[in-house]
């Protein structure tokens, strides 16, 4: 299963469990295993590098897993927990771009200090008068 560019997960490191749905669906509910939930173990996989295997364990953890219960057969269920799965290693794995540290413009900073200003005397006219002394 390609996960990224470079990176393809083999479907003999997934673990896929079935198990009865949730919800209504009658009789055909109660007796069909159509739940599958779809399980990577992040730690036990040869198929990513070292480095990758540190980026998906910071940002997913040991574990990432993946249920699809919506359709009414196994088969599709399973399709849809693998896409599932596929999407949230995708995205553990994407690169994410290097931030530039910005300031705040001078206009910025001037209008923060006048809205604190402006707050400030909203709080003192709310205060009740000082008695005179």
């Amino acid at each position: 299963m390609p996960v990224a560019p470079g990176v393809a997960i083999p479907l003999a490191e997934i673990e896929l469990r079935a198990s009865r749905s949730s919800g209504p669906g009658g009789q055909h509910a109660n007796v069909t295993a159509s739940r599958i939930e779809a399980v990577f173990d992040v730690e036990a996989s040869d198929a990513l590098d070292e480095a990758r295997r540190d980026l998906l364990l910071r940002r997913l953890g040991s574990r990432v897993s993946a249920v699809a219960q919506d359709a009414r057969s196994q088969a599709r269920n399973r399709e849809l927990a693998l896409e599932r799965l596929q999407a949230k290693l995708a995205e553990g794995l994407r690169e994410l771009p290097e931030r530039r540290p910005t300031r705040p413009t001078r206009t910025a900073k001037e209008r923060r200090l006048e809205d604190k200003r402006r707050q400030s005397q909203r709080k003192q006219e709310r205060r009740p008068p000082e008695p005179d002394a």
